[in-house]
């Protein structure tokens, strides 16, 4: 039996009536035993619950599910403003929110009807990886922890991208992950920061995404302002999962699932989105 939960549709009151619109499609995607709580009107928290590593545990909120990417709802310029904390500083798996183009196609999670065809990512976000997590196709930039990031790819054709999912196991083969995490820099743009400061204190986040420009801030303060902003049509999501992915510079490919000891939850409020 299925027993996450989501009182997604009890408001708690209205929302301001400038963002009321842009709320419209929000919806949450969950694995058995997760939550989502909607605590106000523009206000919600996401939990997952303890278990072992090998299931996978996800509550996640986002506009896009069932959606083809030609029809996500941001394009540049647009602004995001939240006040989030975690219940812990450390979190097993990744959590964040922010906007990408669901690049992995995943829309089956929760019951989706639509499976997208992979691309390569577009995204502007707040993303918190735990340390066994490796992120970055670059080797000077961070690849866990907190960090403000972006990425800018050009829009291949999906079914050109599909073609070569024979050729993903070559990725546990340390020469060819090597090989290809230098051929994926020279397609991918990347820039990210790391944000310092303690998540589970309530924090101010800020996403401005402009053509041709990202500035994410913290607390007022600028952590990234790049020229390496996505392009295309864009998806707002905010999660949290147990999962991990590592593509060192080693080639040693690592992913799978960690376990929660606890129960893990982030909360938010968003304060400004359009």
């Amino acid at each position: 039996m299925d027993k996450s939960k989501a009182n997604f549709d009890e408001s708690g009151g209205e929302a301001p009536e400038n963002m009321a619109s842009s709320l419209v499609g929000l919806r949450p995607r969950l694995t058995e035993g997760s939550q989502v709580l909607k605590t106000g009107p523009a206000s919600w928290r996401l939990e997952i619950p303890t278990g072992p590593a090998g299931r996978y545990r996800l509550a996640q909120i986002d506009d896009y599910s069932g959606l083809e990417r030609r029809a996500f709802r941001w394009q540049a310029p647009m602004l995001l403003t939240l006040r989030g904390r975690a219940s812990a500083a450390d979190l097993p798996g990744t959590w964040g929110f922010g906007l990408w183009n669901d690049p992995f196609g995943l829309g089956l999670i929760g019951g989706v009807e639509l499976l997208r065809l992979p691309a390569l990512p577009n995204a502007a976000w707040f993303f918190f990886a735990s340390s066994a997590n490796y992120l970055s196709l670059r080797d000077d930039q961070a690849a866990h922890g907190g960090l403000a990031a972006t990425f800018c790819s050009p829009r291949l054709p999906a079914a050109l991208l599909a073609l070569g999912a024979p050729a993903l196991p070559l990725l546990f083969f340390p020469p060819m992950a090597r090989w290809l995490r230098r051929l994926g820099r020279r397609v991918v743009q990347q820039e990210s920061a790391a944000i310092s400061g303690e998540p589970s204190e309530w924090r101010e986040y800020r996403l401005e995404w402009r053509s041709g420009e990202a500035i994410l801030q913290v607390d007022g303060k600028i952590i990234l302002q790049t020229p390496v902003a996505p392009c295309g049509r864009l998806g707002l999501v905010i999660w949290i999962d147990n999962q991990f992915m590592a593509i060192p510079p080693d080639g040693r490919v690592r992913l799978g699932t960690l376990p929660n000891p606890t129960p893990a939850w982030i909360e938010f409020d968003i304060l400004e989105l359009g």
